[in-house]
């Protein structure tokens, strides 16, 4: 393909390029860590070079927005496309309705506006993507488009009316059948309601279920009892989509690494900025050793992940958003998944989720309170038991001498200070035995200690011991 991209394409990205840019529809099913994020901005700038488009509307989830934005579009975007590129923030001060306003100026530019799926559940966000997409030529793409899975919510409904007047749609996902083939349906009738051929949910689903009663608490209920024609429906979803699994990209680097954004709660953010002010009160009252700051960071960060340690010396849960975006990527992921936490508390909480959603059997543990007699066994269960899908537990303990190679990707719920047990924990999964490229995901709240501590990781450097007292200071 002759086009001058800003970052080279891997041959997978080449295919998917190759079979989508010119259509008005079309589904990018690839496995996460495999880039369809600059798949879809190469597609984009193609269209537009060709003037095809002059906007984009790109809807994504809370967590992935400010990527799009800060990470993404920067990374990918040739330098030759003039942009306007704004993201949505629900709460419209003078200087954002300025930036939103921008989006309809400057004529020749490509105008990109970025919103979280959550906002298309408003009318505030829908009434402004309408005026979006009556001022552009717009592409429109829903990133991890099973958030518009079920037909009956308010945002799918809007989402697929806004749709209908983009010149150009796109879906992106990883796993496009998160509970079972009908999610299909409304994610590709946003594509256009004829690609499946099918009127109505109904029609589609007794096409490729077979249902039956059940009777729960006096009413009757119609369930799911098996599939059927399940080949005939990948063959029509075929025609319009690209699968992309991690296993097939011989040419990807050993390594990927993502990041997952969190907002805090009301709750976290007023408990927070206490605890800072406090915090500054201590370090400006004493001489700032690097234990000290070390000391207030970790009391920053426990409330950034959901809990903190009261006056009277118990622990205090916050009702956070950590939690949830851990569950989306897990419904988002196939196959195995370490999920590393800095704190019991985290590896406690991520226990109780995750079984209640995947059963007992998904998961196993592996941290200060997993008895000793049961570890062995549980690195058996995770590497060789069809059941097991998740390992949970915390670097300190479980980040070495294990090996964890049927996991591809990882998950850190939260990180320590500590830079060799990060390395040792991210090479239980990259080690002898791993035949797959391995996707490392850290969820990071804005505007806190968290994104200095993942910054300063990712960078390789050891924060306990190489970062002094007076530096640390200023993370707070």
């Amino acid at each position: 393909m002759n086009y001058k991209f800003k970052t080279k394409p891997y041959k997978h990205q080449l295919t998917a390029l190759e079979k989508s840019w010119h259509k008005e529809n079309f589904a990018y099913f690839m496995e996460m860590g495999t880039g369809k994020t600059k798949v879809l901005i190469d597609n984009l700038a193609m269209l537009y070079d060709k003037g095809k488009v002059d906007g984009a509307l790109i809807i994504a989830p809370k967590g992935v927005v400010k990527t799009w934005y800060e990470q993404e579009l920067p990374t990918h975007l040739p330098n030759h496309i003039e942009n306007v590129t704004v993201l949505w923030q629900p709460n419209i001060t003078k200087s954002q309705e300025e930036k939103l306003n921008s989006l309809f100026e400057i004529e020749t530019a490509l105008h990109i506006l970025i919103m979280n799926v959550e906002a298309l559940s408003t009318d505030k966000g829908v009434k402004f993507a309408y005026k979006f997409l009556n001022s552009h030529k717009v592409l429109m793409a829903i990133d991890e488009s099973t958030t518009i899975k079920t037909p009956a919510a308010k945002r799918t409904k809007n989402i697929i009316d806004l749709g209908e007047k983009a010149k150009y749609r796109r879906i992106m996902t990883g796993s496009p059948i998160t509970k079972n083939p009908l999610d299909l349906y409304t994610q590709c009738y946003f594509l256009d309601p004829y690609l499946l051929d099918h009127a109505s949910y109904y029609s589609f689903r007794n096409r490729y279920a077979i249902m039956k009663t059940m009777h729960v608490r006096g009413r009757s209920i119609q369930v799911v009892s098996k599939f059927q024609n399940l080949s005939e429906l990948s063959d029509v979803v075929k025609t319009f989509s690209d699968r992309v699994l991690k296993e097939d990209c011989l040419d990807l680097p050993p390594k990927n690494f993502t990041k997952r954004h969190i907002i805090l709660t009301h709750d976290q953010r007023k408990i927070y900025e206490q605890m800072k002010k406090a915090a500054m009160a201590v370090l400006n009252g004493k001489v700032t050793t690097t234990m000290t700051v070390l000391t207030q960071l970790m009391r920053l960060h426990q409330i950034t992940c959901g809990h903190f340690t009261a006056d009277d010396g118990t622990t205090q849960l916050i009702p956070n958003n950590r939690i949830t975006e851990l569950m989306n990527i897990l419904e988002e992921t196939e196959g195995k998944v370490i999920i590393w936490a800095n704190y019991q508390r985290d590896v406690n909480q991520i226990i109780k989720n995750v079984t209640e959603k995947y059963g007992e059997g998904s998961i196993v543990d592996y941290y200060g309170l997993t008895p000793q007699e049961d570890r062995q066994d549980n690195i058996r269960k995770f590497q060789n038991g069809p059941e097991c899908r998740f390992l949970i537990g915390t670097p300190q303990t479980g980040g070495y001498g294990i090996t964890l190679t049927k996991a591809n990707t990882v998950v850190y719920y939260s990180n320590g200070y500590d830079l060799e047990k990060r390395l040792q924990s991210e090479d239980r999964a990259h080690r002898i035995g791993q035949k797959k490229n391995v996707t490392y995901i850290d969820l990071i709240a804005e505007d806190t200690v968290d994104e200095k501590i993942v910054e300063a990781l990712r960078k390789k450097i050891n924060i306990a011991s190489e970062v002094l007292g007076e530096e640390l200071k200023d993370w707070i």
